[in-house]
């Protein structure tokens, strides 16, 4: 199959690559199915593209890398739904924003991880009911945005 998205162009894909919400994300229920793209090769981003919606795409990344101690509660109610086991980990990403031009002040929504089952590829974005987690969370804090002007 091929979905011509208005960011990527042209994109392969087969049936085995769709992710299906079925309750769609948070702000875009109407939208259920989702193909993961890497358009660089090594990066830590992904883009859920929407294969119902060419110009509706998230930019996500796997939240481990910036915060090593995240944590997400997923309720047993949730993680039955998606046949979740302890044999059978979920996927987890959280989405990204990056203001045009300011890498440095990169945030991501760790109040609305994107859990998926890597084996039936269905998935839920749940919104977590801890208060410590917020949707704005700065991917880098201040020390290091200030050490890294300092050496350029």
């Amino acid at each position: 199959m091929v979905l011509n998205s208005t960011r990527f162009g042209l994109v392969d894909y087969v049936e085995q690559d769709v992710m299906t919400f079925a309750d769609g994300l948070v702000g875009f229920p109407d939208f259920t199915q989702f193909v993961v793209i890497c358009p660089k090769e090594g990066s830590q981003f992904r883009w859920l593209q929407s294969v119902e919606d060419s110009n509706l795409a998230f930019l996500t990344t796997v939240p481990f890398q910036y915060v090593a101690d995240y944590s997400p509660v997923i309720s047993s109610k949730t993680a039955k739904g998606l046949g979740l086991t302890e044999d059978n980990q979920p996927l987890v990403f959280v989405t990204v924003s990056i203001p045009r031009g300011r890498p440095e002040d990169m945030t991501l929504n760790l109040a609305g991880p994107i859990i998926v089952n890597p084996v039936t590829r269905w998935g839920r974005q749940v919104i977590l009911e801890n208060d410590s987690y917020s949707i704005r969370h700065r991917a880098f804090s201040e020390s290091i945005v200030a050490s890294v002007a300092v050496a350029a």
